[in-house]
C-alpha cells in the first residue's frame, strides 16, 4: 500500500492497522500495531483559530470536551508518563466523574454523556466496549508541549463522589471479551517510532514564513469546514506555493478543489476508487434517500442548480422512516454516522422538527465524484426511466 492510499484510508475509516515489520507510511507515527497521520510542523488543526476559520462542527462540542476531559481523567493515572496509552476503566467512573464535574446527576445529562462517548469512540480518541474504556490512539498526537496544560486540567478535576471500583485486570478483560474481541487489549508501549518526513522535501525551499504560509493553507484545505477564500491565504494565491500544496495533498492521497476563488480538497478519484467506502449498506441507504428528497426532487422541479449537491430543503426524519424499511434504532444509528462523517446535518425549521440535508463534505467532490453521484442517484431515483438506461449503456460501453 502506497503512502497516499494508506492516509486516504486512515481518514476515512481511522487508525490503520499495521502488520508486524511493516513499514510506517511516511506522514503517520507507529502505535502498537496502527498508524495514525501527524500533521506537518507539529501544527495542529487549531491553527484555523488564527485564520478565523472554522472547523468541521462537532456535536454537542461541551459534552463531547467534557467527556473527554473525564476520560483522561480515569484513564491518565499516572501523570508521569505520556497520556496514552494509560489505564483502563469503568465506563461508570468517567461517568461518575462527568457529574462530578458539571453537578448534574440526571438521566438527560447522563444520555449526553453517552451520546459523547459514542462520538468519541467512532473518531478514535477513546476506545470503548464491554462497560470499559481507554484512551485511543488519536490521543498519542497531543503535542508534548501540551502535556502541561493537560496535567494542570487533571489536577484540577473533581474526583467522583463514587466509590473506588473495581478494574479488571487487561488479561482477564480480554478473556472475558472473548478471544476475537482486542479491542480493549492494552498497547504494550507508547509510540513504536516517529513519524517519517514526509514535505521536508516541499518545504525546505521556503524560507520560515513562506513555509508556515504553505502549512496554514495545508491545514486549512484539509480541516475547514468549508472551502477557503483564496484571500485569506497568500499560499493559495501564489502559483507555486499552491503547485506545493498540490502536491503535499497528492502524498496523503488527496487533491485540490477549486470553486471559483475559494478552495478546498478531496479524494483524489484514482486513490478514491482503490479506497472504497468506510460506509455500511444502512448508512448508503439512508445517504441515498436524503440525496434524493432533498437533492433530485428539488433540481427537477428547479429549485436547485444542476451541479449543486448542497441543498437548502431539509428530509424530514418522518420521510426517512416511511421510505426506509430500517428499524427505528438502526436508523437513528445511521443518522448518527452519516452526521459525525459530515455527509448528513441536522438542521431545524422554525417550531418544526426540520430534517438532514446533505453535510460540508460534498463541498469535497471532485468534478468526476459529481459526475458519478449524479448518475448513482439517477439510478437510484428512477432506475426504470430512459435516463438511467443511457446511464448504464454508457457504463457498458467505457467497460468494453
Amino acid at each position: 500500500m502506497t503512502a497516499a492510499h494508506a492516509h486516504a484510508a486512515a481518514r476515512a475509516a481511522g487508525p490503520l492497522p499495521l502488520a508486524e515489520g511493516a513499514a510506517t507510511p511516511a506522514g503517520m507515527v507507529r502505535l502498537a500495531g496502527l498508524a495514525v497521520p501527524v500533521w506537518p510542523d507539529g501544527v495542529t488543526p487549531s491553527l484555523l483559530e488564527e485564520y478565523q476559520v472554522s472547523p468541521p462542527p462537532v456535536e454537542r462540542s461541551g459534552e463531547t470536551r467534557r467527556v473527554l476531559a473525564a476520560c483522561l481523567k480515569c484513564c491518565w493515572s499516572d501523570l508521569s508518563a505520556d497520556p496514552w496509552p494509560g489505564a483502563t476503566a469503568p465506563v461508570e467512573r468517567v461517568l461518575d466523574t462527568y457529574r462530578a464535574l458539571i453537578g448534574r446527576t440526571d438521566d438527560v445529562m447522563r444520555n449526553w454523556a453517552v451520546g459523547a462517548l459514542r462520538r468519541l469512540h467512532d473518531s478514535a480518541w477513546v476506545v470503548m466496549a464491554d462497560g470499559f474504556v481507554r484512551l485511543g490512539p488519536r490521543c498519542a498526537t497531543w503535542p508534548v508541549e501540551s502535556y502541561g496544560q493537560l496535567k494542570e486540567l487533571m489536577r484540577r478535576l473533581p474526583e467522583p463522589e463514587r466509590g473506588e471500583l473495581t478494574v479488571l485486570r487487561d488479561a482477564d478483560l480480554v478473556e472475558a471479551a472473548g478471544p476475537d474481541d482486542q479491542s480493549l487489549a492494552q498497547p504494550h508501549a507508547g509510540r513504536i517510532d516517529g513519524a517519517r518526513a514526509e514535505f521536508d522535501d516541499l518545504l525546505d525551499a521556503f524560507d520560515e514564513r513562506r513555509r508556515a504560509e504553505v502549512v496554514a493553507a495545508f491545514m486549512a484545505l484539509e480541516f475547514a469546514a468549508e472551502p477557503v477564500q483564496e484571500s485569506r491565504f497568500a499560499a493559495l494565491r501564489d502559483p507555486a506555493p499552491r503547485r506545493v500544496l498540490a502536491e503535499m495533498l497528492a502524498r496523503r492521497g488527496r487533491t485540490l478543489i477549486q470553486q471559483r476563488e475559494r478552495w478546498t480538497s478531496g479524494y483524489d478519484d484514482a486513490v478514491a476508487a482503490k479506497t472504497g467506502t468506510a460506509l455500511g449498506e444502512s448508512e448508503r441507504a439512508v445517504l441515498t434517500l436524503v440525496l434524493i428528497h432533498s437533492v433530485a426532487i428539488p433540481r427537477a422541479e428547479g429549485l436547485l442548480p444542476e451541479d449543486s449537491w448542497l441543498s437548502p430543503h431539509a428530509t424530514p426524519v418522518d420521510e426517512l422512516r416511511r421510505h426506509t424499511q430500517l428499524p427505528i434504532g438502526e436508523l437513528e444509528a445511521a443518522l448518527r454516522v452519516l452526521r459525525h462523517a459530515g455527509l448528513l446535518a441536522q438542521v431545524k425549521a422554525g417550531e418544526e422538527a426540520g430534517g438532514y440535508v446533505p453535510g460540508p463534505q460534498f463541498h469535497r467532490l471532485t468534478q468526476a465524484a459529481r459526475r458519478r453521484l449524479q448518475e448513482e442517484l439517477i439510478l437510484a431515483a428512477g432506475p426504470h426511466t430512459p435516463l438511467a438506461a443511457a446511464v448504464r449503456a454508457q457504463r457498458k460501453t467505457g467497460d468494453e
